[in-house]
């Protein structure tokens, strides 16, 4: 027997803009529900998600929630401006978090939450916000775009803390490798309309195709032309899915073909079968390294002995963790930066186009027509004349839209005007910096077309594992160690690689590897660098612990407490017993310390 609902909305109708945004739905949250909730850009996801979280009141419908039930909301933005660090945004508010909560997350994380707010990076940030949204514990979570701006590191460590979570998860999120992990339901937001189906997103795809199928059937048998025009969209959409079929096995085809010319020891060097090879090729890069000088004075290694040789119409995926190396490596090939050693050398006849989904570009003031057109009707697409209007349509855009202000439009709208105003550039090298972050599901179809048809070279970095495995030809894998790695492929293929090497690596250290010997014990008096470290630095964290233990109680001790936020109660009072654990083991760990050196 099903569980009851422990959120409702009964009746939900919301205007915006003299128009209704949805009207009449009915959203019913399990205490363990996993739900995907998926719509285009402009469909209303993020401002149904506030209505969830009771942060925007509804024109019309009912809220139930169970009493004592702590709903909180991870933003996609969320405000950073009045706080002066990362700490003091994640303690803000009537219901924040301990400190040692926070910190307990964020260490999970890698993130110092001391750092300045202000000139704290996206993925900073991003990781400040996660860390405040899950040491609130809360009973129904809610996440908008979680994974942007984080890298491949940080979603593995938030998909696995997400399949531990014990309580109800809502996610509105681009990334389907995340969805097809983690959900079990799916909520479809669809013109005005919501939609709820018991299958996880990895039947998402399947699901919409026979909902479009049944709409065409009845619109047909009832002759309505008003109508399929009006799904114009969806019908583009269902198209576009059948012909990216046969583009996925096109892709295949050139991988195998990369898979070739990739040299037999499967270093980073490409073979060279032909003289006719050398034409096609647009970047060479050979011997290429570069270095960096730490704080600390010394030299890091980013990129070493690097050799690739990029033909005309390769899609190249750049992947790995923050700061391992992606920015420098597509500056390198691209003759943004020098290498060290080596030499980067390119087409004379390269014509590049830069989309780094920077939207602050767009003034909000500028209407459609004058972005696309500079207040046209037509404009020049790769050096081929289309009506502003029709172009639009391309985009996934109503043409209505065209003399609508870029203030008016969303954030994956604006995004999407972007992309269609760079695409419609003379270029023969895209370059794309995490081009996925705030676009929709359809969205990301057509960007796949689009990349799929370009007929130049595309260099794209990104963290959306799906989209990779979609678009492109060749990943170059960085692991930090400056090595990097070249596969024909996506990301998955990168990571079977990987999963390979470690587990030879393991299995060569078990047969030839002598086990260790003990660590001699230290003589009276000496410590080794880490017990030095933790004789010095533990006064300090024990000193810390009992602050958090005593500010913990003096919460305890309003007697009003239990009754008015038994669920704060618990928290708190789960929080001082892990402190208290912390303390005492910090504490024996010191005194052991101190007789050593004592003795």
């Amino acid at each position: 027997m099903a569980e009851p609902p422990i959120l409702s909305w009964e009746g939900l109708s919301l205007q915006q803009g003299g128009s209704w945004l949805f009207r009449d739905i009915d959203l019913h949250v399990g205490p363990r529900d996993r739900l995907a909730l998926i719509g285009r850009n402009g469909a209303g996801k993020t401002t149904l998600m506030k209505l969830v979280a009771d942060q925007i009141e509804a024109d019309h419908g009912k809220r139930t929630i169970q009493p004592h039930t702590r709903v909180v909301m991870l933003e996609q933005e969320p405000d950073f401006g009045p706080h002066d660090t990362l700490m003091d945004f994640a303690l803000h508010g009537d219901d924040a978090p301990q400190p040692f909560e926070v910190e307990a997350i964020a260490g999970q994380l890698g993130i110092d939450m001391s750092r300045d707010a202000k000139t704290a990076s996206g993925g900073e940030k991003r990781r400040a916000a996660i860390a405040r949204a899950l040491a609130q514990d809360p009973d129904v979570l809610l996440l908008d775009e979680p994974t942007n701006h984080l890298d491949l590191g940080a979603i593995d460590w938030l998909e696995s803390w997400l399949q531990r979570y014990k309580g109800a998860f809502l996610v509105i999120s681009h990334d389907r490798t995340f969805l097809e992990r983690l959900t079990r339901a799916t909520l479809w937001l669809d013109r005005g309309s919501l939609r709820r189906k018991e299958i996880g997103f990895g039947g998402y795809d399947a699901w919409i195709e026979q909902v479009y199928a049944e709409e065409a059937r009845a619109a047909d048998k009832l002759d309505a032309k008003l109508k399929i025009e009006a799904h114009w969209l969806e019908r583009g959409v269902t198209a576009r899915r059948k012909r990216n079929q046969g583009r996925l096995e096109k892709l295949w085809q050139m991988r195998a073909q990369r898979a070739a010319m990739l040299a037999p020891k499967g270093t980073a060097k490409l073979a060279i079968e032909a003289d006719d090879s050398k034409t096609k090729a647009v970047i060479v890069a050979e011997g290429v390294a570069k270095r960096f000088e730490t704080p600390d004075g010394e030299q890091r290694t980013i990129i070493r002995n690097f050799d690739l040789r990029v033909q005309r119409g390769d899609r190249i995926g750049i992947v790995g963790a923050n700061g391992a190396g992606k920015t420098t490596l597509l500056k390198l090939l691209t003759g943004e930066m020098e290498p060290d050693e080596g030499t980067v050398t390119l087409s004379k006849t390269l014509n590049g186009v830069m989309i780094d989904q920077q939207r602050a570009l767009l003034s909000p003031d500028k209407t459609v027509r004058q972005v696309l057109a500079e207040g046209g009707d037509w404009i020049d697409v790769r050096g081929n004349r289309k009506h502003v209007q029709g172009y639009l349509k391309e985009f996934l855009f109503d043409p209505g839209l065209v003399d609508a202000k870029v203030g008016t439009l969303s954030g994956g709208e604006q995004s999407r005007l972007l992309l269609a105003r760079e695409f419609a550039r003379i270029s023969n090298l895209l370059v794309l910096d995490e081009p996925t972050n705030d676009l929709d599901l359809e969205t990301l179809d057509l960007l796949q077309e689009v990349i799929a048809d370009y007929e130049g070279t595309v260099l794209i970095v990104s963290h959306d594992r799906d989209f990779l495995d979609r678009t492109v030809t060749l990943t170059l894998g960085l692991d930090g160690s400056g090595d990097v790695d070249v596969v024909a492929g996506g990301y998955a293929d990168w990571e079977k690689k990987r999963k390979v090497r470690t587990d030879n690596t393991a299995r060569s250290k078990k047969k030839t590897a002598p086990p260790p010997p003990p660590p001699p014990p230290p003589p009276p008096g000496k410590l080794s660098y880490k017990d030095q470290r933790d004789y010095e630095l533990l006064p300090d964290r024990i000193a810390e612990l009992e602050k958090a233990i005593a500010r913990g109680e003096e919460i305890l001790s309003d007697p009003d407490l239990f009754s008015s936020d038994p669920a704060r109660f618990e928290r708190v009072s789960k929080g001082i017993g892990t402190a208290r654990a912390e303390k005492e083991a910090a504490e024996e760990r010191w005194l052991d310390l101190a007789e050593r050196v004592e003795g």
